[in-house]
């Protein structure tokens, strides 16, 4: 038997039952790695040396009797956002290519606590900077589904190993539909916390009122099990939430019956793929029949969500990036003339096209005669789009929309095209600038044979019903249970 194919509960269970070891796992995944890794270009660092010393530590410890918890032995992998102490850190970017922090991101930290062991650091659009995964200095991620094209971005690599069965689980972060955008095209399940539910600390900024980590799994309760571990109040976060965290799993299996859910009609847009949406139809349909209730609801200020998005995301990252100058850390440009060469041909270097074009547009929007104009309206916008979703939760549980207009598309197809890109994320955008948690998961597949996915959307802290109601589906649904042939 394949030890990769199942789930990452499965796997679990099994280092439980002792039915198998967790180097006997992570051996098997190295050695898939190695085997498919060069086609899909998942990682940028596999540190195969730390794994195996990570599962064996495991084993030790399954063997004392002491194992410390579920995730204990399972590998996993993480975006290669996450500040991993003596491991390098490069967000994608020729600017970070050597950086090795002297520190571990709480989210990796908690995972580690866990037991789990982490395979290497995956592939992602520089900073974070996309939505295909063709920013990457180190190259683009393919599809596992179809090679020739996307897997979806920034969180790319962390959506492709899932896919790949490279790892059983992965850590991506999410700033406008970086989770959930990548977890459609590739057909995974993808969660988006609500703000401040997981800890940014070690997370590299790229606009700081956007970013949330998450995890990518195989199935809902793979996902359950790997947010269970990773949120909860950090002290080193200033915006990291007090609240209680909840037990994820204790209700994902109550099913939807007696739920309201809301479908916003300006998600149905003009010059969506008709596949697509009859997928997330069919999806609605089937809530039906398991008992929940179907409201059409309005999101009203929707059409200006992706405006105000690119304006404050663009400024966040202009104020965060300005760090990266070749003084401290990362790259320095050699044999500077002068303090300002220095600068400009560090960041020249380093960035690159998207980086830059980002930058710029952020630095025009925070500059003096623009900054009322474009930084102060988004952000009025930003409010008015989080009314609407209050509005809408005074009368549904959850909503149920897609996640991405069309299926994965080819490399290439829009690069010259930076809107085209940017509208890739139009139905994932205001469930970040509402700071609200959103999860996608594989809805059906195109007669081409590529992933569609489901987007749910729910209140502040409300993690859980999103679960339950995505499990509810899954439970009735086969999309889950497909996997790539490679």
């Amino acid at each position: 038997m394949d030890l990769l194919q199942g789930t990452l509960e499965q796997a679990a269970q099994a280092l439980a039952d002792k039915t198998v070891s967790s180097r006997e796992l992570t051996d098997a995944a190295l050695a898939r790695i190695e085997t498919l890794d060069s086609r899909i270009g998942a990682f940028i660092t596999v540190d195969a040396d730390g794994a195996r010393a990570q599962a064996d530590a495991s084993d030790a410890r399954r063997a004392a009797g002491a194992a410390a918890g579920p995730l204990d032995g399972v590998p996993l992998a993480l975006k290669d956002i996450f500040c991993t102490r003596g491991l390098r850190t490069t967000m994608a970017s020729r600017m970070l290519s050597g950086y090795v922090p002297p520190y571990d991101a709480t989210a990796w930290a908690r995972l580690a606590a866990a037991g789990a062991v982490n395979l290497g650091k995956l592939n992602m659009d520089e900073f974070a900077m996309g939505s295909s995964n063709e920013n990457s200095a180190f190259g683009p991620v393919r599809n596992p589904w179809d090679l020739e094209r996307t897997p979806g971005g920034s969180s790319g690599g962390s959506a492709a190993a899932v896919a790949a069965r490279l790892a059983f689980g992965t850590l991506g972060t999410d700033t406008g539909g970086s989770i959930r955008q990548p977890a459609a095209l590739t057909g995974v399940v993808g969660l988006k916390p609500t703000y401040g539910r997981v800890s940014r600390y070690g997370v590299i900024a790229f606009a700081s009122s956007l970013d949330q980590v998450g995890p990518l799994g195989r199935t809902v309760r793979d996902t359950a099990l790997q947010l269970q571990a990773i949120a909860g109040h950090d002290p080193h976060d200033a915006t990291s939430l007090t609240d209680a965290v909840p037990d994820y799993l204790a209700e994902i299996e109550q099913g939807v019956q007696g739920l309201t859910l809301g479908v916003p009609r300006e998600y149905f847009v003009d010059g969506m793929d008709p596949e697509v949406e009859r997928a997330v139809r069919e999806a609605i349909a089937t809530y039906e029949r398991l008992g929940a209730r179907i409201r059409e609801i309005s999101l009203p200020h929707t059409d200006y969500a992706t405006a105000a998005y690119y304006v404050v995301a663009t400024a966040e990252a202009s104020s965060n990036l300005a760090r990266f100058d070749g003084v401290r850390y990362g790259h320095r440009a050699e044999a500077p003339r002068g303090l300002l060469d220095m600068y400009q041909r560090t960041r020249a270097e380093g960035f690159g096209d998207e980086v830059k074009r980002r930058i710029m547009l952020g630095t025009y929007v925070l500059s003096a005669g623009y900054y009322d104009a474009y930084y102060v309206r988004a952000q009025k916008v930003r409010s008015l789009i989080r009314r609407d979703f209050d509005r809408a939760f005074a009368e549904v549980d959850a909503i149920v929309t897609p996640t991405s207009p069309v299926p994965a598309f080819r490399l290439g197809e829009r690069t010259a095209d930076p809107l085209q890109m940017y509208l890739a994320d139009i139905f994932t955008i205001s469930c970040n600038l509402a700071g609200l948690p959103g999860l996608a998961l594989p809805c059906g597949f195109t007669t081409a044979g590529l992933p569609v996915g489901l987007q749910l959307l729910g209140r502040p802290l409300d993690e859980a019903l999103l679960l339950r109601a995505a499990r509810a589906y899954e439970r009735e649904t086969p999309w889950h249970q497909r996997a790539p042939s490679l």
